[in-house]
């Protein structure tokens, strides 16, 4: 069996709207806010993923911290941002140990 891509939206809006503890109309102020943007079905149905959720999580983390909706956006950017770096780094990592030989030198 293979594991569930956290990308991958699963959950509709009103179960997604349970998990999290909020109301479907909060996740959807969210959504015109920019704060999130879940996948949508062919037939325009908002599809929730686990990613969605943890990011849902997160906004209300960072309500709860003070913050408002402007530096929320902020901090989210950042952390995006962030994360993509990270990944472009373990690629770029992992790239360089496939080119080189077990002496160190580059391959080719």
């Amino acid at each position: 069996m293979r594991p569930l891509d956290p990308a991958r939206g699963v959950y509709g809006i009103s179960v997604a709207a349970d998990l999290v503890g909020m109301s479907v109309q909060r996740l959807r102020w969210y959504e015109s806010q920019e704060l999130l943007d879940p996948e949508r079905t062919a037939g325009g149905t908002r599809r929730y993923s686990e990613d969605d959720l943890y990011r849902l999580r997160r906004i209300d983390q960072l309500l709860e911290a003070g913050l408002n909706l402007a530096g929320i956006a902020m901090v989210l950017h950042l952390q995006d941002e962030n994360q993509d770096l990270h990944h472009q780094l373990r690629q770029q990592e992992r790239e360089d140990r496939e080119s080189t030989d077990e002496n160190g030198r580059k391959r080719g």
